[in-house]
């Protein structure tokens, strides 16, 4: 497949990246800053952007099967940037005609598990009071996504671990795994590219976790 991937240079966008090649397919990496970013190979292109400008992404998505984004407020103080950038990727592609985007969220965003134990319901209490500004970015980011005609799907992952790749872990498409509490960048990655050709994945938020 041919596909782009916005925010490459981050721990998720990376690892996109790396599998992608891996499995044989033709990848542009949309980057602000190129010497950030280290992953080479010969079916990669570098593609230097400003995400907030769709025009300029344009050529970044044409001709592509799919776009994959990791883009999203990385500390409290960047909250806000989720919406606004996924905004300027979905007038690109929707521009392009690119059908399927992907895009990483986060489990509060997504319903609380039926039968959730105490304990969870608690954690995701205070999460959910910490980090509220992240999460109502990620919300109005789910609501451009929701107001498209892109086959959009939102992964939402809980607490994010650096370990590798395992490509095993629970997915519920429109909820979230019962008592999932973390789960690494890497299998995040191997999630979303499972996803691309999963129709039941479509225009739906997808909880993934161990």
């Amino acid at each position: 497949m041919r596909l782009t991937v916005f925010g490459a240079t981050g721990g998720i966008g990376q690892e996109i990246v790396r599998q992608s090649l891996a499995a044989g397919h033709q990848v542009t990496a949309v980057v602000r800053d190129p010497a950030r970013f280290t992953v080479t190979g010969a079916n990669l292109d570098v593609f230097r952007a400003d995400v907030r400008d769709p025009e300029a992404l344009r050529p970044a998505v044409a001709g592509r099967d799919a776009a994959l984004s990791g883009l999203g407020a990385r500390r409290r103080a960047d909250a806000g940037i989720a919406a606004e950038l996924t905004r300027s990727v979905l007038r690109a592609v929707e521009a392009e005609g690119v059908r399927r985007l992907l895009v990483v969220s986060a489990a509060p965003v997504g319903p609380e598990p039926e039968n959730s134990p105490l304990l969870d319901r608690a954690l995701l209490g205070v999460i959910n009071s910490l980090l509220k500004p992240v999460y109502d970015d990620l919300r109005a980011m789910e609501r451009e996504l929701a107001g498209s005609a892109t086959d959009w799907t939102s992964v939402r992952p809980p607490k994010l671990t650096d370990k590798p790749v395992t490509g095993t872990y629970r997915t519920v498409v429109g909820g979230n795994p019962r008592s999932g509490r973390s789960i690494s960048r890497a299998d995040v990655a191997h999630a979303m590219l499972a996803m691309i050709d999963d129709p039941a994945t479509v225009k739906q938020g997808v909880g993934v976790a161990y």
